[in-house]
């Protein structure tokens, strides 16, 4: 992305020696964990090329991160430990500094914080791709005061995500799921412009369906995004863009058994998942198209009886011969639950920042990064 230092600006900027200097590098360490454990070091790991590229060239490196929600104030449920530990056996010897939300200077982009967090740094690198989307301390503050730049992380999230903005290959397919269509209106929105299709699974299909006048029993929705979604379809039909809904839906019936239905669910019934039809046709949908972009499962896939849909479009992602990209969160978490994370070319370490770089263009770390004229 044009106009955004790199770590060769940074070390050109810095005498072209790194050596001794110190360099702060905000990461995306927000792992998740089970009863202090690391389940998915995905985010660490990811951390390692820009890490491993600065001490290389005798760097001094300082990583900090938030961990959880600890709303404003120190909290072991959410200490950086664990995570310190794993990074100490993955990269010896590179500080990390305790959670940065302990402190409400963090998400409130404090002055005082930021002084802190700069005060005997030479330099600054972001890549917390997952967290740049947020106007916090660490993302837009550093770099105001200290030379600074994208790290290998976040350059590499740009590149893929905008090219599957502004350099699109079609078919190009977007797949979206979970519970809200409000949480990705702007997005689809942005998507219409770009993609030939979008394919539509999770709870959000029952506004769908309550905007086409189907019944959707006790399913979860949302009413007051019902006249969006029927503007959306319209919408779609008019630029000749379609959207794919399910034909059939996996649930409970209003017993509370394992059932499966059609389209129209009767009164009592929930849907958790897409059914085995409508994921056989979204996978001809995706083994057709030249790009996939994919956020969001298609049902409750926690749950194994109602997993079948997600692991058949995650399947359908790794089978197809498209550029597929995952966009973190809980897609992201079911490729690996389904042991197919590796099988794709691009697994986001960021759910809602890749959603709003797609629906926007650009992200307020970036901005930050591009100096007070990119602000």
């Amino acid at each position: 992305m044009s106009g955004i230092p790199t770590l060769e600006d940074l070390e050109a900027e810095l005498g072209g020696d790194l050596s001794g200097k110190r360099i702060l590098v905000r990461t995306d360490f927000n792992v998740p964990l089970d009863n202090g454990e690391i389940t998915d070091d995905f985010r660490i790991k990811s951390a390692l090329p820009t890490i491993e590229w600065l001490t290389e060239r005798g760097a001094n490196v300082v990583t900090a991160s938030h961990l959880g929600r600890p709303k404003g104030e120190p909290n072991p449920e959410f200490s950086m430990d664990p995570v310190r530990a794993r990074l100490a056996e993955l990269a010896p010897g590179v500080d990390l500094r305790e959670n940065l939300r302990f402190d409400p200077g963090e998400t409130g982009n404090r002055d005082a914080f930021v002084a802190e967090l700069v005060d005997g740094i030479d330099g600054y690198v972001n890549d917390a791709f997952g967290a740049s989307h947020r106007a916090h301390a660490s993302i837009v503050g550093p770099p105001q005061h200290v030379p600074s730049a994208m790290g290998r992380l976040l350059e590499k999230e740009v590149d893929v995500l905008l090219g599957l903005r502004n350099k699109p290959k079609h078919p190009f397919v977007a797949v979206l799921g979970g519970a809200k269509i409000s949480d990705k209106l702007g997005v689809i929105e942005a998507l219409l412009e770009t993609v030939d299709s979008i394919i539509i699974g999770g709870a959000m299909c029952f506004t769908f369906f309550a905007a086409q006048g189907k019944p959707i029993g006790n399913s979860l929705f949302e009413p007051d995004m019902v006249d969006t979604c029927a503007e959306l379809l319209a919408k779609a039909e008019s630029m000749g863009k379609t959207i794919h809904l399910p034909d059939d839906i996996t649930g409970t019936d209003a017993a509370g058994n394992f059932a499966q239905f059609g389209s129209r669910l009767g009164e009592g019934c929930i849907g958790y998942d897409i059914g085995p039809g409508s994921a056989a046709a979204f996978t001809d949908v995706i083994m057709d198209a030249r790009m996939v972009f994919w956020n969001g499962p298609m049902g409750m896939f926690e749950d194994e009886r109602f997993a079948s849909g997600t692991r058949t479009v995650a399947q359908a992602m790794a089978d197809t011969k498209a550029f597929t990209v995952v966009g973190g969160g809980d897609s992201a978490a079911a490729l690996a639950q389904f042991r197919l994370d590796d099988e794709v070319d691009h697994v986001s370490t960021g759910g809602g920042a890749s959603l709003e770089l797609l629906e926007n263009g650009d992200l307020p770390g970036l901005a930050a990064l591009r100096g007070p004229s990119g602000v």
